[in-house]
């Protein structure tokens, strides 16, 4: 087992249920699990996140036998992850009982011990719980050379014409994309890149009370924007948290508020983190370095002008107002 796996296993067994928070209480503790992880290390945070996804999902629209064989993995240590993003020519699919396709962006590939993926069917996107020890697919890591989240392992993986049983298939098709836990999902990798801005915040600190330079006046400016941006990013999550078991008007524009709100106290943060630091924070040994460029890449969410139009509609509608 790597050790990413292994830690996986830890957090798993420190947040305890697979099964979608049931009140306000249990989403606030699973976000605050998941902005802690993201604090702790970006690429982990990643890959817990898609966890957190896929047990999510399996116990909600898996049958009792898959959801007896999801606890019983998850007790053995098992790491899930979700593959959706289909690979160009290639989609997944099952022919026969057969599996042939691939899929990109598969983070965790070579990490995970099991996938869900998302198959071309009939009738909407099938689910199927992979285990990859038994359907192993073959993983291309020519594709991932990028400056920032690089131990999230994410690759492209092929199948071709592997065997697949029936059980694998989880839900109905369609499934997947059902709201509000497919655009509510997006809350919790918001509160995982929220933990990643409070990151900038513990590294810059370290590094200018380290260098004596934190009572510099423009220092301590910068200290005290960056304080407000990580501070403004978790709030926002909260907020959405709380409104999540409210009015159904207003819980996805809550949760579209979060990620333009962690989105953009993200950007503001990185300036200001290299501002801070100078140059330092480029050289690859610096703490900081790591930090920018994950960050940087984990903030490049799709649809990020989509969000900001979701929310102004809510606005408009009366579906979301400012309070205290």
């Amino acid at each position: 087992m790597t050790a990413l796996r292994a830690r996986l296993a830890e957090l798993q067994r420190e947040r305890g249920s697979v099964a979608d928070p049931r009140d306000a209480t249990a989403m606030l503790t699973l976000l605050r699990l998941l902005y802690r992880v993201g604090r702790e290390d970006l690429p982990l945070g990643r890959l817990f996140e898609g966890h957190v996804d896929a047990t999510q999902i399996v116990a909600r629209y898996g049958d009792a036998a898959q959801r007896e064989r999801l606890g019983a993995a998850v007790r053995d240590g098992a790491a899930l992850g979700v593959w959706n993003a289909d690979l160009p020519g290639e989609p997944l699919r099952i022919d026969g009982g057969r599996l042939s396709g691939g899929k990109s962006f598969a983070s965790g590939a070579g990490v995970l011990s099991h996938a869900l993926v998302t198959i071309d069917a009939a009738g909407g996107r099938q689910l199927a719980l992979l285990d990859l020890a038994a359907v192993s697919p073959a993983v291309d890591r020519s594709v991932w050379h990028v400056v920032g989240m690089q131990r999230s392992e994410t690759h492209v993986v092929r199948w071709r014409d592997v065997p697949l049983d029936a059980s694998a298939l989880v839900g109905a098709p369609g499934d997947y994309v059902r709201e509000p836990w497919f655009s509510g999902g997006a809350l919790r990798f918001a509160a995982v890149q929220a933990g990643g801005v409070a990151r900038l915040v513990d590294e810059v600190r370290d590094h200018l009370v380290a260098a004596g330079r934190a009572a510099d006046p423009h220092q301590a400016g910068r200290l005290a924007r960056l304080y407000a941006l990580a501070e403004g990013a978790a709030a926002a999550v909260r907020r959405a948290s709380e409104g999540w078991f409210g009015a159904e008007s207003a819980r996805l524009p809550l949760v579209a508020a979060a990620r333009a709100a962690v989105y953009a106290a993200g950007g503001e943060a990185l300036g200001l983190a290299q501002e801070a630091v100078g140059v330092q924070a480029l050289f690859r040994d610096h703490p900081l370095a790591a930090t920018l460029t994950d960050l940087a890449m984990y903030l490049r969410q799709p649809g990020p002008d989509a969000q900001r139009m979701a929310v102004g509609a809510a606005v408009a509608a009366g579906a979301l107002s400012p309070a205290l």
